[in-house]
């Protein structure tokens, strides 16, 4: 039976492998399992150079897509694919869902696939919770929700999940890519980035002999 820790959420130590993925916005993908979204983006991209000491909200550059009800399921399920534990927040807590509105609400041809994607894939989710368990996705159980899960991520997926599948498939890898981006995700895989250091003391004398420098 599977469980919160099986193949929905993503493992912690595999996540730069992850954010590799969710940054690569040409993943494979058929985009034509999914029709064309009756409401096309207007906003014609970031326009100027943004203000580099202004903090922007979601939806400050351009509008967002996501209803509440698509929210409440997105929020769902980030935190079903990105849980919390001992150490880390949950996707949701820092900013994921909101993420992914902005991402599908951009206009560019690679969001603009992942919008008609995540769009009706957020709509095929409620409907599968509601027929095998007669409520929407954000109403389940977390056991309820781990089951649906799992079948969408499995390595074959059964016929009928063909839709769902592809569409999990990306809202888990933008759900990681948004996640280990952040402060706390960053956080959770060590990762350092640039910070300031009042020494140098040069490379390991490894590393010199490594490159035959030592």
């Amino acid at each position: 039976m599977s469980t919160p820790d099986d193949l929905p959420r993503m493992d912690r130590r595999k996540a730069l492998q992850w954010m590799l993925t969710a940054t690569a916005t040409m993943a494979v993908r058929d985009t034509n399992l999914f029709a064309a979204d009756s409401s096309p983006i207007k906003a014609q991209g970031y326009g100027p150079d943004p203000a580099m000491v202004k903090v922007y909200k979601p939806g400050d550059v351009w509008p967002l897509t996501l209803t509440e009800p698509q929210r409440r399921t997105t929020r769902a399920l980030c935190d079903v694919i990105m849980p919390a534990d001992e150490t880390s927040p949950s996707a949701s807590a820092v900013g994921v869902p909101d993420f992914i509105d902005e991402w599908i609400s951009s206009p560019y041809p690679a969001q603009a696939g992942d919008r008609r994607l995540i769009l009706e894939g957020l709509q095929l989710i409620d409907q599968d919770a509601s027929t095998r368990f007669g409520k929407a996705f954000a109403d389940l159980a977390l056991e309820q929700q781990t089951a649906i899960c799992s079948d969408l991520a499995a390595a074959k997926p059964q016929p009928e999940y063909k839709k769902h599948a592809s569409f999990f498939k990306r809202f888990r890898d933008l759900t990681a890519g948004g996640y280990y981006t952040t402060p706390e995700g960053m956080k959770a895989i060590g990762y350092v980035g640039n910070m300031p250091s009042a020494t140098f003391e040069g490379p390991p004398i490894e590393a010199l002999k490594h490159v035959g420098l030592a």
